[in-house]
């Protein structure tokens, strides 16, 4: 048997070497299912490795010509500029506790920008969402559902109404679900507007990765654990959600499980799990898979859209594609 915990990683710090390159990294290609992959990668397209030396990012975020992204393990937000191929740290302690060992899911997650330009940032260890803006300085956001704290909130995203969609498994609560911490019954995915949190889905065991489709009517919900999938729901009004659908799944156990997700502007649903990055039709066909030769825990769009980053365990990869990506809500170019 496997051992896995939510898709994390336990490797080794390695030295910090921030390098770019424009040739194909070793084991690392695009694999092609279905011939409708070439509209949106272009044939030969290399997969480029262009910082490493991290221990298990996640959360990738283009904001203002950098990539914002967690070491979930480092404990640390961080940038990557692609012009200077610099890599700074904002925030140490990012999951809120001080000196977290590397080999525990400690850190910050997924990061967004508010409608307002500051940076919503789930802090794992400690259960909460908090503001931060450029500098790494943070403020109070969201920590508890009716005086209950927050497992470890992991995936942000905006819809088009201005709702904030949250989920949130117990990954960075050190027993996970039998953790003495943890004080909800269940591992959401949450819906926040106005003021008013609302658990939206409580039957998924481990909810991790989310993505709406460009015309915000399906919503896309990874589960990570025990079972492996990407459920799809009919979304309505206020967020009601119905006709709930398996669109993938995946037989047995693995180190990567399903994790982070996005849509392209074609509707092809980007997901990670077993194997890599798989890039989905609607209809739920695998038209192709990214093989990197790390756990891929997350995927984000930047730029205009047409250049993809894959958060890969020690390293972050690059890509570039021939359709645009969704872009987030209150994306800053």
């Amino acid at each position: 048997m496997k051992k896995y915990v939510a898709g994390f990683l336990c490797v080794a710090m390695a030295p910090m070497l921030v390098a770019g390159t424009r040739a194909a990294v070793q084991n690392t290609y695009v694999k092609k299912l279905d011939p409708a992959l070439d509209k949106i990668v272009a044939p030969g397209t290399a997969v480029e490795k262009v910082a490493t030396g991290f221990i298990f990012v996640e959360g990738p975020m283009w904001r203002e010509g950098k990539l914002w992204f967690s070491d979930v393990r480092g404990d640390k937000v961080r940038t990557y500029d692609p012009k200077t191929k610099k890599v700074t740290v904002v925030l140490k302690d990012s999951g809120g506790v001080k000196d977290a060992p590397p080999d525990k899911n400690f850190g910050s997650n997924a990061m967004v920008t508010d409608k307002d330009g500051s940076i919503l940032l789930a802090r794992m260890y400690i259960g909460t969402i908090e503001r931060m803006d450029d500098q790494g300085n943070l403020k109070p956001f969201l920590s508890n559902y009716e005086g209950k704290r927050l497992n470890s909130p992991n995936d942000l995203l905006f819809a088009k109404d201005g709702a904030l969609w949250i989920t949130d498994p117990s990954f960075g609560l050190p027993d996970m679900d039998k953790d003495p911490k943890k004080e909800l019954k269940y591992n959401a995915v949450w819906r926040y507007q106005d003021g008013k949190l609302t658990p939206v889905i409580t039957d998924m065991t481990q909810p991790n990765g989310i993505a709406f489709s460009p015309d915000g009517k399906t919503l896309y919900v990874s589960n990570s654990l025990p079972d492996m999938y990407v459920r799809a729901y009919d979304v309505g009004a206020d967020g009601a959600l119905s006709n709930p659908r398996n669109l993938i799944s995946y037989p047995g156990e693995a180190n990567d499980v399903p994790d982070g997700m996005k849509v392209d502007s074609a509707g092809n649903i980007w997901t990670t799990g077993p194997g890599g990055v798989r890039i989905i039709s609607p209809e739920g066909k695998v038209l192709g898979q990214i093989v990197i030769p790390e756990i891929v825990a997350n995927i984000g769009f930047a730029d205009d859209g047409k250049t993809v980053y894959l958060t890969g365990s020690t390293s972050l990869y690059r890509l570039h594609i021939k359709i645009p990506g969704e872009l987030p809500m209150y994306y800053r170019k």
